[in-house]
């Protein structure tokens, strides 16, 4: 079933995607495959491709504003769980991308 997520994608290629090294499959409870990631530092670790200007998660497959999904969206981090849609970021990151907000999006995003 399509929603405005299989449709767009544009968060995964605005935001570099940050997270602690406890949310990977080689921490107990973690399940992000650390094999997808880039160290920030010690504690912290970021989806490869959200590192690089323009951005594109590893994950993320298909065509930006046509047709998305997440390669590992069962055991995606945090932040991308934490991701609303239709908010602020969200409707930046649209945006950005030459795709209109959603409806009832806010106007400016905190993260940017």
């Amino acid at each position: 079933m399509d929603t405005p997520c299989t449709l767009c994608g544009a968060c995964c290629v605005t935001y570099r995607v940050c997270f602690g090294r406890e949310e990977l499959d080689e921490s107990p409870g973690g399940v992000v495959p650390g094999k997808l990631v880039l160290a920030v530092g010690r504690r912290r670790v970021c989806m490869s491709g959200t590192q690089l200007r323009p951005p594109r998660c590893i994950s993320l497959q298909g065509s930006v504003g046509q047709r998305v999904s997440c390669a590992i969206y069962e055991r995606r981090p945090s932040p991308c769980r934490a991701f609303a849609r239709g908010d602020m970021c969200c409707a930046d990151a649209r945006r950005a991308h030459g795709l209109a907000p959603l409806p009832g999006s806010y106007d400016a995003c905190l993260l940017a």
